[in-house]
């Protein structure tokens, strides 16, 4: 069994200098002196870093399209892949690949720590080693045990495009609110079969990297006031907002409110109802409140994450530049298990 482990940066390659105590990024060398069980065991684990490393808060579109092609590029010769990235952005990546990577049929399992690998109490060794045994895991007839896009912290892994980054000070750095988790490492490793999603039979990968970044994020709150609200919507090249409501998809009852969100339709803006709860779904028209975005031409999100709809917009308005219907269409519909739309 062979296994990828590709290096961008984050938390989890840093090292403390002994001099100035400042920390840094490791080199390939130092980094797996820090972990030698990685290159002692069954697996086969080749390493291919980014270079240079990049922090996490500084990615962007154009690092997921180079994680989405050295997965692509080196997918025939290796069983599964690790991703090591940081935590503040690791669910936008995720999120991001899961899209990118059309009928995955391989484990991409992004991990990262708290702590730096160079740090006593670290928890980089543990999440690390757990997240290449899960990418090159196979069930009895051979088949990848979960070939999807997903993060693996702190004993728990979670498909990719369902966590939201929830702590910054425990392990525990990720939840998924809305679907329960894939597997979970104790003593062994427990897989949840039954919420695996498995690509369709004898269909290549394809890999859709093309991204659009004219989208916002519109969150109300209660005091807001037009001005505000004009200012985004109004953005030059705005093509999708993710508009983040209260409750079950409610907003103010307020007539500019609904007037400009109709008129940012009419110009063929998306507008995707987004709660700001980060349990449970959208279901416009439950409450009176929810009407007027209805009427407006609002769509619903369900229950995806912010940081799922932001990237699908990106990845659709990307790849599907002169179909709005379409985008509206997909926008609503799970591509890759990213919602829950009934």
């Amino acid at each position: 069994m062979k296994v990828l482990l590709l290096f961008t940066g984050g938390t989890i390659s840093m090292v403390r200098d002994s001099k100035s105590g400042a920390l840094h990024p490791a080199d390939m060398a130092t980094f797996q002196s820090y972990v030698p069980e990685l290159f002692a065991g069954e697996i086969e684990v080749d390493m291919l870093p980014f270079e240079p490393l990049i922090d996490s808060s500084n990615v962007n579109p154009e690092n997921w399209s180079r994680m989405a092609h050295m997965v692509y590029d080196n997918y025939e010769k290796y069983d599964g892949f690790v991703i090591l990235h940081g935590t503040d952005t690791m669910s936008y990546s995720a999120s991001a690949l899961s899209f990118m990577l059309h009928n995955l049929d391989k484990p991409v399992v992004f991990t990262g720590s708290q702590l730096p690998v160079g740090v006593l109490r670290s928890d980089a060794k543990e999440n690390l080693l757990t997240a290449i045994e899960i990418a090159a895991a196979k069930d009895e007839n051979g088949r990848a045990m979960v070939p999807e896009v997903t993060i693996f912290m702190d004993d728990e892994l979670y498909r990719g495009n369902r966590t939201t980054k929830r702590n910054a000070e425990h392990f525990s750095a990720f939840n998924s609110y809305n679907y329960p988790a894939l597997a979970r490492a104790g003593v062994r490793i427990t897989y949840q079969k039954q919420f695996i999603h498995y690509p369709q039979p004898n269909v290549k990968l394809r890999l859709r990297d093309k991204t659009d970044c004219n989208v916002a994020v519109l969150k109300l709150f209660p005091g807001i006031t037009e001005p505000v609200v004009k200012a985004i919507l109004s953005t030059p090249g705005l093509r999708g907002v993710v508009l983040e409501t209260y409750g079950a998809g409610n907003a103010p009852s307020c007539d500019w409110l609904y007037q400009d969100l109709r008129d940012a339709v009419e110009r063929g803006i998306i507008i995707v109802n987004k709660t700001q709860c980060n349990t449970g779904s959208v279901s416009m028209g439950q409450y009176a409140v929810s009407l007027p975005l209805l009427r407006a031409g609002v769509v619903s999100g369900y229950d995806i994450t912010t940081e799922a709809l932001l990237t699908k917009m990106m990845y659709l308005f990307g790849e599907t530049p002169d179909d709005n219907e379409l985008v509206k269409e997909l926008l609503q519909s799970p591509l890759c298990g990213e919602l829950t739309n009934n």
